[in-house]
């Protein structure tokens, strides 16, 4: 297990429409109850989850990838680091490699269809090694939330065109580059 600063390069904070600006709105309101994290994940995927696949979501900017590797669009950071919200750009076969996060989080599939693997840490006697325990394809409009520990896994576009996701986290991403607390260089079964 190594830290990890991701493939996906970071840009820093863009101009956004004014649909974005309404959820970044409703976001601030949900994390300002103060919730649990489990709580306040579940909340905010709900108020993600109407806005996916409108296509004036995003501007034409968010919609750029790279052509070696996913690439991470910072839509808006909170002044306090309470919460960043990403667009992640995957060209077909991009993928993370196997990570877990910083802290909650929330992603929702705005176009395309992004598959997951999902693990589990299994302790060893001289190395711990990692268990596949689901395989997950999320059509556009899929919502997901996770709360760490246990939210290890591996996203990639294993479709055959764009995809775009949509991420909520509760850091501030624009200030650590990424919301990838850890990268898994493991045995991993299955």
């Amino acid at each position: 297990m190594t830290p990890a600063n991701t493939a996906a390069v970071t840009a820093p904070p863009s101009r956004i429409t004014e649909p974005l600006r309404e959820l970044v709105a409703g976001i601030r309101q949900t994390v300002q109850r103060g919730l649990a994290p489990e709580h306040t994940a579940q909340l905010v995927a709900q108020r993600l989850a109407p806005c996916l696949g409108r296509p004036d979501l995003l501007l034409p900017e968010h919609h750029e990838g790279y052509p070696d590797r996913y690439r991470q669009h910072v839509l808006h950071a909170e002044h306090d680091g309470s919460f960043s919200l990403v667009a992640l750009v995957w060209l077909p076969g991009q993928s993370t490699p196997i990570h877990d996060h910083v802290s909650w989080g929330v992603t929702g599939v705005h176009q395309g269809e992004e598959s997951e693997r999902r693990y589990r840490l299994v302790p060893g006697d001289t190395t711990a090694r990692l268990v596949a325990t689901e395989d997950v394809v999320g059509p556009q409009g899929a919502v997901a939330a996770f709360t760490p520990p246990g939210d290890i896994h591996l996203v990639r576009n294993s479709g055959t065109c764009k995809a775009i996701s949509l991420h909520v986290y509760g850091a501030d991403v624009s200030r650590l580059g990424s919301s990838v607390r850890r990268v898994y260089d493991l045995p991993a079964d299955r």
